[in-house]
């Protein structure tokens, strides 16, 4: 009975203009699931760096995607160095789609683009180096030169 003379006391309080919208009363989940993946059961498919660090470690684990000087502010072309970055993406994954393990990171130092990613260990650099001689062809004109270089793990391209 007592229970019910107190809700019905919240229920009145309520009411008030003043209260209605400042006040609260749903259930606590407390479930902060976004972003967190866990290894598949028999641990077929493994995670990749991005997948095994949650979000709340970008700038302390694992550094961001992109590293341009044009989001801070008075920059220079910040929606062109953006949509460059998700063309170089997009260009690199529908060109050699299935060899990488992880997200594609792009760095800009002053004239000059760095791109590097993981890959598959049976993807060639002949392979790499023999599909951008067709896009490099054409850039060469315009003084844009490719590097293609390999580390242990991953191939590294600069566009200077």
């Amino acid at each position: 009975m007592a229970l019910l003379s107190n809700t019905t006391n919240v229920l009145s309080l309520l009411q008030q203009p003043s209260l209605r919208r400042s006040v609260h009363v749903s259930a606590i989940l407390n479930k902060v699931q976004s972003g967190r993946y866990k290894p598949t059961p028999k641990r077929t498919r493994p995670l990749t760096y991005e997948m095994a660090n949650p979000p709340h470690y970008i700038a302390h684990r694992k550094s961001w995607n992109s590293w341009n000087t044009s989001n801070i502010k008075d920059g220079n072309r910040p929606s062109e160095t953006a949509l460059e970055d998700m063309f170089i993406r997009r260009f690199i994954t529908g060109t050699w789609h299935h060899l990488f393990l992880s997200e594609i990171i792009i760095k800009r130092q002053h004239n000059m683009i760095r791109i590097a990613e993981y890959r598959e260990e049976q993807a060639l650099i002949t392979h790499y180096r023999w599909k951008l001689y067709k896009y490099t062809k054409h850039s060469k004109q315009q003084n844009t030169v490719f590097t293609l270089y390999r580390t242990s793990q991953s191939i590294v391209g600069i566009i200077e």
